[in-house]
């Protein structure tokens, strides 16, 4: 956590206290929430389908993007209470209502050729690096 005196943090939240644009992509912000958001658009799931479907994510890190996503309201989780104990992600009214922005993005992406344009921008980067 940054102190909230550090000129990083005050300069983010100068920047989000007024612009909708930027408030949004902070709450929606880093590598996998938009992702766990995008696997839940169809129907509800559980955390090994949640895993299974965004590969890349560490256990650790998963149970902490859940985690934040239920406490900021975007994805509701329901335990079942049994043995062996079963619990289900959905989207919230908040993180349903967001589906459909992730869909235009989505076709954006695609009428763009944004997958490629990335690798070309991650090619790139790693010839700077070395």
């Amino acid at each position: 956590m940054r102190k909230k005196t550090s000129s990083n943090f005050l300069n983010e939240q100068s920047i989000t206290i007024n612009c909708p644009i930027m408030a949004t992509l902070k709450m929606v912000g880093g590598r996998w929430k938009l992702h766990l958001l995008w696997s839940m658009k169809d129907k509800p799931m559980r955390y090994k389908e949640l895993h299974r479907a965004v590969p890349d994510i560490s256990e650790k890190m998963l149970t902490q993007q859940l985690g934040a996503l239920v406490r900021e309201g975007w994805v509701i989780k329901k335990d079942y209470r049994e043995i062996p104990p079963r619990t289900e992600y959905s989207l919230s009214e908040l993180g349903a209502s967001f589906i459909p922005i992730l869909q235009q993005i989505y076709e954006w992406g695609v009428a763009h050729n944004s997958v490629a344009l990335a690798n070309v921008v991650y090619a790139n980067e790693d010839m700077i690096a070395t």
